[in-house]
């Protein structure tokens, strides 16, 4: 079983992707960042359950209702570990930075 780590720049958007949502709901708020966190632990048990990407990185859909998020992430094989490298919202063009 893979380990998760999440990069500062993953846990910026997700800070980022609460602040939106709190600002009409905060319970809504607390309830989305919980599920896609939970959500990050997926790939534990299959690192590639998410589709290609660029550059051997993997996209992971995270439905949430009529919409949801989609987190940018990188399997290391020789480590183990589940890199989530970014998260945004599938409404949203790219992700923040690119």
């Amino acid at each position: 079983m893979a380990t998760v780590e999440i990069t500062q720049r993953a846990l910026a958007d997700l800070e980022r992707l609460f602040d939106f949502t709190a600002a009409e709901n905060l319970q809504k708020a607390r309830e989305q960042v919980l599920s896609v966190r939970k959500a990050f632990e997926l790939p534990t048990d299959h690192p590639l359950l998410g589709r290609p990407a660029e550059e051997g990185r993997r996209e992971l859909i995270l439905s949430r209702g009529r919409y949801g998020y989609i987190a940018k992430y990188r399997w290391l094989p020789a480590e183990d570990i589940v890199l989530i490298l970014a998260v945004r919202h599938q409404l949203e063009a790219g992700y923040a930075g690119e």
